[in-house]
């Protein structure tokens, strides 16, 4: 169904709001200490090992983690390694602790796909300045992402695995584009995945829900379409799953901030 929403408002709605920080170590006290620095900022989750950090995930939405190395049961590698290549937690910032120093380590765990490696000791304050930077770094490409007509949508991936999901993502829809109904249920039927999974992977990634991202990429069409000149704006309209030309015009404007035609002309 259409949803009539400016997308670009409501991610700076969200960005207000704290973002969800997981730490994960098996010291009481390190992860008190973390704690006590980064809750000004952030809303922080703990886990004792990569265990009970998997089990977190899987209920909770988490902008950012930052995780030990040695830690019993499951590491700080092996514990990146599954958040890196998960469909699921692929696209979530890391930051690996840890007391080793020598280069192998820190290739190691760069190779696992984290991206920031910090040494113990280290100060409250660095760490909390990697962890600001992370998230206003992925937040300012969402938002540009939003508020940009022709983007494609997989330039907010952080790796790999993202860039597929969200080329599989698109490719659904660009398949049903014409079609009102097409909705997260639609979505999470065709990418085998739980409505709730899906929810948090599009949210988390895009600072979107679903069918805000199904609107987006409807929007994006019709900007594509427009520049390409060769339809009016009335079947542009039709072609994207809207179902007057008026509405398609209130909504682009709303988001991209000026009118079909105005973009159009623009081009």
């Amino acid at each position: 169904m259409e949803t009539e929403v400016n997308l670009t408002s409501e991610m700076e709605f969200d960005n207000y709001n704290k973002s969800v920080v997981l730490v994960v170590d098996d010291n009481e006290e390190i992860l008190e200490f973390i704690m006590d620095d980064l809750t000004e900022k952030f809303d922080v989750l703990t886990a004792k090992n990569g265990v009970e950090a998997l089990e977190i995930l899987e209920n909770e939405i988490v902008h950012l983690i930052i995780s030990d190395v040695m830690m019993p049961e499951m590491d700080g590698f092996e514990f990146c390694r599954r958040i890196k290549s998960s469909i699921e937690y692929s696209h979530i910032p890391l930051i690996l602790l840890t007391a080793k120093d020598t280069l192998e380590s820190k290739i190691q765990g760069l190779e696992l796909g984290a991206d920031v490696y910090v040494e113990k000791p280290f100060s409250p304050e660095f760490l909390q300045v990697q962890a600001c930077s992370l998230i206003a770094n992925r937040n300012k490409i969402k938002t540009y992402f939003s508020s940009s007509p022709l983007l494609h949508m997989k330039t907010i991936a952080h790796s790999k695995t993202d860039e597929q999901f969200l080329e599989r993502i698109q490719v659904i829809i660009d398949e049903n584009i014409s079609n009102p109904d097409l909705d997260v249920e639609h979505l999470a039927s065709r990418m085998h995945m739980s409505r709730p999974t899906l929810y948090r992977k599009i949210k988390s990634i895009s600072n979107l829900s679903p069918n805000e991202l199904i609107n987006i990429s409807r929007l994006k069409k019709g900007a594509e379409l427009l520049k390409q000149g060769a339809f009016k704006i009335y079947e542009i309209s039709e072609l994207i799953g809207y179902s007057s030309q008026t509405h398609f015009g209130r909504v682009f404007s709303k988001q991209f901030g000026m009118s079909p035609t105005e973009y159009a002309n623009s081009k």
